[in-house]
Order: structure tokens, then sequence, then C-alpha cells
């Protein structure tokens, strides 16, 4: 799913290419995409874009004169920018939106349709698709306290609930947590005023470098590779790929659809984290240490 640095260059690329130009149409390839009714999505045709914001995790594109396009990527989603009139012709193209210089395409990857996209009128309307997180990159350490207090929660949970912090998910909380060498199950209960301030130092610096660096691959143009698995994070997405730090091969948590991944020498002190569904099935032979299971693996 895309996250707060791939959705705010999303934002900064359609301000470069649509600001101040008129919506002509809206075109829907996927029934399953428009979650409203009201207003009407013939009502943006001749309205001026004003601007696009980041609302969370979603994509939010303004049009005169309170007008607001909603949308949520989910996993798959992701934004083009295509000539002008571009075809919804593959079975992925969900929505175009058309100016007179070029359309803005929504795909969605897989058969899985998650991806929203909803209409809303005026800034009260808007407010009730914000999940309501605390923006890090514009928080102060008490303020980021606060939040990350306000349960008793995992490290990895607590990141990653877009009502106690916006905007990040799976990645960036992975790699937030091996900057801030902590694990990823730790309870939120049990940090000290140092490791709360490492966190939040680890948040907002794993963010910065990562924006900096989608925007410098995005350039002038439009971000085509928007992806959760990218060339040179830490842990996520590495397992058992060594640590850049340590050298020791990264390991997971595989839960459901999604995998935590950390480093145990880093983060754990060399402990291996129990998943779930393998450490339930090997109950008392499920090796306790990194030492062990590479012994295991040797043997």
């Amino acid at each position: 799913m895309p996250e707060l640095p791939d959705v705010s260059v999303y934002v900064e690329a359609i301000e470069r290419h649509v600001r101040g130009r008129t919506l002509e149409a809206v075109r829907i390839g996927g029934p399953s995409l428009l979650r409203s009714v009201e207003p009407p999505l013939s009502a943006v045709a001749g309205h001026r874009v004003s601007g696009a914001r980041r609302l969370g995790k979603r994509v939010v594109i303004a049009l005169e004169p309170d007008l607001f396009l909603v949308f949520h990527l989910m996993i798959a989603g992701r934004l083009h920018w295509k000539r002008a009139g571009a075809k919804l012709g593959s079975k992925n193209s969900l929505a175009a939106l058309d100016f007179e210089h070029g359309s803005l395409l929504l795909t969605e990857a897989g058969t899985k349709r998650r991806a929203s996209l909803h209409l809303v009128r005026g800034e009260a309307e808007l407010a009730t698709h914000d999940p309501g997180g605390l923006e890090v990159l514009d928080a102060t350490l008490e303020s980021f306290r606060e939040r990350i207090l306000l349960g008793n929660h995992t490290l990895k949970r607590a990141l990653t609930d877009p009502h106690i912090l916006s905007g990040i998910g799976n990645a960036y909380s992975d790699e937030i947590l091996h900057r801030a060498r902590l694990s990823p199950v730790k309870l939120t209960s049990r940090l000290d005023e140092d490791e709360i301030a490492t966190l939040f130092d680890a948040t907002r610096t794993t963010l910065a470098i990562w924006l900096e660096r989608l925007r410098n691959q995005a350039g002038d143009g439009f971000p085509e590779k928007v992806t959760a698995f990218r060339e040179g994070m830490a842990v996520h997405g590495r397992y058992r790929e060594p640590c850049p730090d340590c050298a020791s091969p990264v390991q997971r948590i595989v839960y459901a659809s999604n995998e935590t991944n950390y480093c145990a020498s880093c983060q754990t002190g060399g402990k291996l984290l129990a998943d779930r569904a393998l450490s339930r099935l090997l109950k008392k032979d499920w090796p306790r240490s990194l030492e062990e299971l590479e012994a295991r693996r040797s043997a």
C-alpha cells in the first residue's frame, strides 16, 4: 500500500500537472470504485483544480469552489499520467480524470478491487475521511509521546494504526523500527523516555529520507515505480538477506497477508520472534535464537 512518502510524491506530481487546470470529465472503468452518490460524479465537469493534498494514505484533489475527489489506493492502486483521452483499455484500469493536456489514470493490479473514490462537498465532509492520526513530520516529541502512549499496543501496531499516526504502513514501520533498534512486538507501555525519543527521531528521519529519495526519482515527471519493496530498504521485503548494519539474516513474522521484517541481532537481542502459524506448528521445536536457527539450517 502506498504510504506517506509515496502518497506525498503523488500529490506533488498532481499539483505540478493539473493545478489550475480544468477537469473536463471523470470516466469510471470499475463499477466498485465509486463509493459515493451525492454529489453526483458529473458535478466535477468544468471545475478547476485548486490543489491536491494527502489525507493519511489518501490522495485528495480539490476542485473550485468546494468539491473534493478522495482516492484511497489501498494495496494495489496506482496513479499514472497519460496522454489526453487515454483509453481505459485493460481490466486493471478503474478511472480516468480527463484534462485538455492529459489524463490521470487510476489502475489496480490483481483481481480484488479495494481502491475507492469518494466525491464530497466542503471541508467538513472531507474531514470525515481523515482517520485522525498524528502527522509525525509536523509533530513535537511531546505530541508524539502522547499519541504513542494512548493505548497499550505493540510498536508495529502503534506505528501502522491510522488513528494513532498518519500515513505509516507495513513497509516504513519495518524501516523505522530497524533504525530505532526496537522490537516490533515491544509494548508501548514498556517504552522508557529515551526509547520514545529514539522512536520519534527514527520515524521522522526514515520518512524524510524516503521522501527525498522518491522526490529525486520522480524529478519533474510523474512517479511510476511505486512499490512497497524498494532497493535500499534495510529490512522490509529482505527476508534472509543480510542486515546492512550487522550482516545477520533478516527475519520475519507472517500473519494473514502481511509480514513484519526485522533484524534479530539489531532489534531483539538475537531472539527470534514467534511466527503465529509456524511456531504453533513446531511448538517446542521452534528455534528460540538466531544462533539456534542458523545451527539447524547448517545441519
